[in-house]
């Protein structure tokens, strides 16, 4: 499967994680920082295709992460980086809302079977 020009397995798997800072600007913008932080280290991770974070054009309270990674056991090198442990400690109080986490699979093109 091509993403973005590079070929993945068939059995790329990935999480999208929304969140939304406290409406002050501090809140914003300290959760901004820590996103672009935690992106620079889980995108290192062993296996990880990518680990996109973004911010909402409507709403700058809105973010979002979206992690891809080579198959459905490959989250494990995620959740063993020391950096992990970190993560939420500082993110939680900073959110209006708790975060909402869901897992997906890539859309497999016809002609190509999934491992």
């Amino acid at each position: 499967m091509a993403f973005l020009g590079k070929r993945v397995d068939a059995d790329s798997t990935g999480w999208e994680l929304d969140m939304r800072a406290k409406p002050d600007e501090e809140s914003i913008s300290k959760l901004h920082a820590k996103l672009l932080e935690a992106s620079a280290v889980y995108s290192k991770d062993k296996e990880t295709l990518s680990w996109f974070v973004m911010q909402s054009v409507h709403d700058k309270q809105d973010f979002c992460i979206v992690e891809r990674y080579l198959n459905e056991g490959s989250q494990k090198y995620h959740l063993e980086n020391p950096y992990w442990k970190t993560f939420d400690p500082y993110v939680i109080p900073l959110l209006e809302k708790d975060m909402d986490l869901r897992r997906f699979e890539e859309l497999v093109p016809e002609g190509e079977e999934k491992k």
